[in-house]
């Protein structure tokens, strides 16, 4: 939970993608009154313990995002994975991907679904790379939250461009992935299931209000996003479009059960993939995807009852049998 690691020294902006305890209560609350039997696991390290002592769960309701590195995020469903143990949401290898938005972008270009051009800056002399017509984008390449991202991020000069990549490169210690800014309205839309049964929520509109930081969904934005943004449910038929670009990036990069993709339109109103979350947050009031399913009548409890299905309805499957029908017993998931 976010509150140890504060206690730990850690600072806001690096807990950002960490989860309140108001979050694990009402996701818990929700699990209980599924009529599931839950139990708290808590961090990896937690995991690690608890595994080698030799317990065991039906189905862990996986949410940790990590510390450390690119394979962060996958670090907890690898180990699940080790075990034999199901869990929600996506596996290692699209945790591992999908947090490195470079590494996603060009799968996703290779799927031939529209992003913005970009290079990644690993050091100062890459900058020699950057050929892009300016105004140019530029953040953290495995960061959440809006980490990295302000009212500077959108670069219009060689002279900002070397200033906001040295910083960012000496504040976050990864390259750097700088884009062609995508000028037109953003999207994100909310995806629940798999596969062919992945369904898209949404899309929904990210508006900034005028006292908001300008030109993105920034972390500051992120944070007080109940004054500084509006929320708006888009239905036109560029917003339709916005949301078969989701949906066919979520299929084809293998997320599973639910999450969120971000879209915003290029300079030509064409929707262009920006980045995926297959790990969303799951704050009943304050993480987008509740939001846009509160905006379109789902209960969180419709919502958790959605995820908890994709997932069973998986293990069933790839189980072949083999494990007791999770559906018909009394399961017991760790959250």
């Amino acid at each position: 939970m976010r509150e140890e690691y504060l206690a730990e020294g850690f600072t806001e902006e690096e807990t950002a993608e960490f989860d309140r305890r108001e979050t694990i209560e009402a996701i818990e609350r929700t699990l209980q009154d599924l009529g599931h039997e839950t139990d708290r696991i808590g961090h990896a390290r937690s995991l690690v313990g608890r595994l080698v002592a030799g317990q065991r769960w039906d189905l862990v309701f996986n949410i940790a995002e990590g510390i450390k590195g690119f394979g962060r995020e996958a670090l907890v469903p690898a180990l699940l994975d080790a075990y034999d143990i199901p869990y929600t949401f996506s596996d290692p290898l699209v945790l591992a991907l999908t947090l490195h938005k470079a590494m996603t972008k060009r799968v996703v270009r290779d799927m031939g679904i529209p992003t913005a051009d970009f290079r990644v800056l690993e050091s100062l002399e890459d900058l020699r790379k950057v050929d892009l017509a300016y105004p140019l984008f530029a953040k953290p390449v495995a960061e959440g939250t809006g980490k990295g991202v302000d009212a500077r991020s959108r670069i219009t000069t060689a002279t900002d461009l070397e200033e906001v990549v040295g910083r960012l490169l000496l504040t976050y210690r990864q390259p750097v992935i700088v884009e062609s800014f995508l000028p037109g309205r953003e999207f994100t839309v909310g995806v629940i299931g798999t596969g062919e049964d992945a369904e898209a929520l949404g899309p929904m509109e990210v508006l900034l209000r005028d006292e908001a930081e300008p030109h993105a969904y920034s972390y500051v934005n992120k944070e007080r996003c109940e004054d500084l943004v509006e929320y708006r449910l888009a239905d036109d038929p560029v917003a339709r479009e916005a949301k078969e670009v989701a949906v066919a990036a979520w299929r084809g990069l293998g997320c599973r059960d639910a999450g969120r993709v971000d879209i915003r339109l290029d300079a030509k109103g064409t929707p262009n993939f920006m980045e995926v979350n297959p790990l969303a947050g799951l704050h009943p009031e304050h993480s987008d995807l509740p939001i846009i399913c509160t905006k379109l009548g789902i209960t969180f409890r419709e919502l958790i009852g959605r995820i908890l299905e994709s997932a069973l309805r998986r293990v069933d499957v790839n189980e072949g049998g083999a494990r007791r029908d999770l559906h018909r017993s009394a399961s017991r998931p760790a959250v």
